[in-house]
């Protein structure tokens, strides 16, 4: 399968496939390649398009920036607006989850509906909070920090082969982007504007999640109006990793949904279309 890249400002973008344009988010220290396992399943029927935030995977780390959740969305709509993107659906791990709230409530004519896996409204789960995590940092280093959450992370039926990948890939992010994005999630908090979100929503985790509890995902589901809640058995905080069968088939149900509800216009874009 054909994949382009190209870098959007600070931001590399990984294209696959045609069609409505599908948009993957990864989360703190993590890379696009935490979508590889739906690159093949959906790029048949969607653009498939994963992003490795600024800091993140290969993407460029100039230290002039911010690396703030706010800063993130932002490069999301410069990545739109270089792709000539009008609307899309957004799929957001972790602390991509929160980046795509926060684009949602700032540009909700640009969202279509919107996937929040191993999510939370505010912050992430006591195991994970920015004191920890800072600590980690100046105790162990950047890399280790980030590895000994990536052990964490998995749920127990993982192999180590996948979980000694994800040590990989987050090796990437350096210290001062950590630091500035942990701090940022951490201070985030949608739990006011759930209601404001307006698009249909799926909201993803795994039963064995300690990262983002699911108690967290419940929050969500309770909080905006049109949303729906998938708990996957035998998964930690990486359904779409350690299940990918299970994980394809919800998200494909739930597109399949939104296919029902938007059809295209005869533009780039899309249009909404109430059935």
């Amino acid at each position: 399968m054909h994949i382009e890249t190209k870098t959007i400002g600070d931001t590399v973008v990984h294209v696959s496939g045609a069609g409505l344009p599908l948009v993957f988010v990864h989360g703190f220290t993590t890379t696009a390649q935490f979508w590889r396992e739906q690159i093949e399943a959906f790029s048949s029927r969607y653009r498939v398009i994963r992003i490795d935030l600024p800091g993140h995977g290969v993407s460029p780390r100039p230290e002039g920036r911010s690396y703030t959740i706010a800063a993130f969305a932002n490069d999301i709509l410069a990545v739109y607006r270089a792709l000539e993107i009008d609307e899309a659906i957004l799929v957001g791990l972790s602390m991509g989850g929160t980046v795509v709230q926060t684009f949602t409530l700032s540009h909700p004519e640009r969202v279509l509906a919107l996937v929040l896996v191993g999510a939370t409204p505010h912050g992430l789960g006591a195991d994970v909070n920015v004191d920890n995590v800072l600590k980690a940092i100046d105790d162990l280093g950047v890399v280790q920090a980030s590895q000994n959450v990536i052990e964490r992370s998995f749920g127990r039926t993982a192999g180590r082969d996948l979980v000694e990948f994800a040590r990989q890939e987050v090796a990437q992010t350096p210290a001062f982007v950590a630091r500035e994005a942990i701090a940022s999630l951490n201070a985030s908090d949608s739990r006011a504007n759930l209601h404001d979100i307006g698009v249909p929503t799926l909201v993803v985790v795994g039963t064995e999640d300690i990262i983002t509890p699911p108690g967290e995902s419940v929050v969500l589901a309770e909080g905006i109006p049109e949303s729906r809640l998938e708990v996957i058995a035998d998964a930690g905080h990486f359904p779409m990793l350690e299940q990918p069968r299970v994980f394809n088939h919800v998200l494909e149900s739930f597109l399949k949904d939104c296919d029902s509800r938007f059809s295209r216009s005869s533009g780039t874009g899309l249009s909404r279309q109430i059935v």
